[in-house]
């Protein structure tokens, strides 16, 4: 391609809206334009690079036996709330972008493509011989992101390969995730970037396990945590690790102290002159649901610890298996699904006024919120007022007195609703129609009271003697255990955040350290999170209806793309890895008016790209140093330049990555360059 002739407009400032390296230089080197916010079209020479990326990802998943397929970017809502995401993708973390067509249905514009595939896969596979399978796509995907920024890294569209297999069981399934754990490892390696497979938190994906492949780089959004022996590297969502040992509290009996003025950790310390290790933080944490139930959620962990809210927010998705969940827990719909949580913050004095009996002494909170919260309780007559009792439900005066009869008031006559739901569900046990009515309508009665859970981390679980609020400002107490002072959950959990320097779980004496990356890939063992709530089934050997075990597979071909700009630039602009280079060399004609300059870059062009080297000519009438300038900042791997060394029958070829210029023999170029590039893109230099 002749400079001359492609819409080629560089740009010599940065654009005031690019905040990292890689997005400026796309912008300044015309790979990409703005068209509005987080929507870029990608230019000739970025949609060249996207085709070679794709092209290697199409080569690596062909060889594992994936078949290529297209689906639709148009989904039914009705899909998404087969599977239960429909909440989570428009409320909860709300990139899903929504619609309502002519005829009052609800769509979705794809940011992934779970249930459109195991529809299909519901519909199509019926017997185990048909198994595995595994189908994958390069298509646009579309998300809502609140603020879109750094260009094509969180974009509201954008292109991704995304893969779905399925299996008759979990082994067959883990036997996929390694193939496509090589395969994505080939990818990135074959791209020419620098990367590292970490364990990660599903998301919003779900499924048991995933990994996600980090391209490196200090503008990565995501902080790696990793040992140097190399067993060890996960994302800080998902990081497990040993923290210091706490240190022995000094406080031997328990009492309440005055310590005015000390809302933090640091301030407790110096004043009582103490570790943070010795001391009990309490946050209280408001999860919503999406049925708007709140629920309170009060977390202790060590002073010198923080919370991790992913690994909290699993803990709260996952608590029926942990905490033995009934259906009267603000999670769950009248028919016990699981809902999705739409919000997590923490408590502020704002939101506090809906549910607070007085205002916390929020920074002196203590383990035990005592009377702080407001709890719904009705006496017998008010509950038989409040309640249509309809004989046609089977719901009766009676049946209410059979139900408080297993129920002790309290001093004034009244029982907690939170109890007669669960006295409720065990008298109504075989009477699905009145136990649905009733627990309805006493759901509604108790919505705006929220309730508490208090969840400990392993980091306070073991303390003893330790120093933490007085539910009074300006108040510690000192000296505390749990079981005497405080009451203590009987499971601890894994809440905290890892953080550099911890030692690692695999083998104490290494220690973590901290890297940047940027995800480019994720896999995922979704196991049957989509196929049992859709009705995905198989026929196994023996006849049986079996759910479908699913893999997911994602990589996501215009972020690495940018991704690999911001692994490798200079001052002067990008250093494309010649893979995915949009042309492996461009001839520069200093002078355009010396005959002898624009003979032998032509003869070289025409000759270059007929063995394969693809080749771009600046034949523009521009200064030598504009053109220079330019070749720099698109980063094309070779610049071949036909100056004064023509004279001696040789042209200057200068490497962009390493700057080295050597004066080569015109009739050796396309030789000489068919070697490097071939040994480039093999690994071999």
């Amino acid at each position: 391609m002749r400079l001359s002739q492609m819409l080629f407009v560089t740009l010599r400032d940065d654009p005031a809206d690019a905040e990292i390296p890689s997005h400026k230089l796309l912008l300044r080197a015309g790979y990409i334009r703005r068209i509005g916010s987080g929507i870029y079209a990608y230019l000739p020479l970025m949609w060249r690079v996207l085709q070679k990326v794709s092209q290697i990802v199409r080569e690596e998943m062909n060889a594992t036996g994936a078949q290529e397929c297209l689906l639709p970017q148009l989904q039914p809502a009705d899909l998404w709330k087969e599977s239960g995401r429909w909440d989570t993708y428009t409320k909860a973390e709300g990139i899903m972008f929504s619609l309502i067509d002519r005829r009052e249905q609800q769509l979705g514009l794809g940011p992934t493509h779970e249930e459109v595939i195991t529809a299909i896969a519901r519909d199509m596979i019926r017997s185990y011989r048909q198994l595995p399978l595994h189908l994958y796509q390069i298509q646009t995907k579309f998300r809502d992101e609140i603020r879109p920024r750094f260009g094509l890294m969180r974009g509201r569209e954008f292109i991704m390969k995304d893969g779905y297999s399925f299996h008759t069981d979990e082994a067959s399934l883990k036997e996929t995730y390694q193939d496509m754990y090589k395969a994505y490892s080939n990818i990135l390696r074959r791209s020419g970037l620098a990367f590292r497979a970490v364990e990660a938190d599903s998301g919003a994906i779900g499924g048991s396990g995933s990994t996600e492949f980090m391209i490196l780089a200090e503008a990565g959004e995501d902080e790696v945590l990793y040992t140097e022996d190399g067993k060890y590297a996960a994302n800080v969502e998902k990081a497990i690790s040993l923290p210091i040992d706490a240190e022995t509290s000094r406080f031997t009996t328990y009492e309440k102290r005055d310590t005015p003025g000390t809302e933090t950790i640091e301030k407790v310390c110096q004043l009582l002159n103490c570790s943070p290790t010795q001391l009990v933080k309490n946050v209280l944490y408001e999860a919503v649901y999406a049925n708007d139930n709140v629920l309170l959620v009060l977390v202790s962990i060590r002073g010198d610890q923080e919370v991790n809210e992913i690994k909290l927010q699993n803990v709260l998705s996952q608590f029926t298996d942990q905490y033995g969940r009934t259906a009267t827990f603000p999670s769950v719909d009248e028919n016990g699904k699981d809902l999705a949580i739409i919000h997590l913050k923490i408590s502020d004095v704002e939101s506090q006024k809906h549910w607070a009996v007085k205002p916390l002494p929020l920074g002196y909170i203590s383990p035990n919120l005592g009377d702080y919260i407001k709890v719904k309780a009705l006496t017998h007559q008010e509950l038989a007022t409040n309640l249509q009792l309809e004989p046609e439900y089977g719901l009766s005066l009676q049946v209410l007195a059979n139900i408080l009869q297993y129920l002790t008031p309290d001093e004034n006559g009244k029982y907690l609703v939170s109890d007669v739901k669960n006295s409720a569900q065990q008298v109504l046990a075989n009477q699905v129609v009145s136990f649905t009515k009733l627990n309805n309508q006493l759901r509604s009665l108790e919505l705006e009271y929220p309730k508490l859970v208090h969840l400990v981390d392993n980091t306070a679980f073991d303390l003893k003697n330790f120093i933490t609020g007085a539910n009074e400002a300006g108040y510690h107490v000192v000296g505390a255990n749990w079981g005497e002072q405080f009451n203590l959950p009987e499971k601890a959990v894994d809440i905290r955040k890892a953080r550099p320097g911890d030692r690692a779980i695999h083998n104490p004496e290494q220690t973590l350290f901290s890297t940047r990356g940027i995800e480019a890939g994720h896999i995922f063992q979704l196991g049957t999170k989509y196929s049992q709530p859709m009705g995905a089934t198989y026929t196994n050997e023996q006849g049986e209806e079996k759910p479908l075990f699913m893999g997911c597979f994602g990589v996501g071909v215009s972020r690495l793309a940018q991704a690999a700009v911001e692994q490798s630039y200079d001052q002067d602009g990008i250093i494309w890895p010649v893979a995915i280079a949009p042309y492996h060399a461009i001839v520069t004609i200093p002078n355009i008016k010396d005959a002898q300059q624009v003979e032998i870059a032509q003869k070289l062009y025409t000759e270059l790209n007929q063995a394969g080297i693809e080749t771009l000519l600046d034949d523009r009438d521009e200064r030598a140093g504009v053109k220079f300038k330019d070749a720099d900042l698109i980063g094309i791997p070779y610049r071949i330049v036909t100056g004064r060394a023509i004279a001696n029958g040789k042209v200057e070829v200068v490497e962009r990555a390493t700057r080295k210029s050597q004066e080569i023999v015109i009739a050796q170029v396309t030789t000489t360059l068919h070697k490097w590039i071939t040994e480039a893109i093999e690994g071999k230099n």
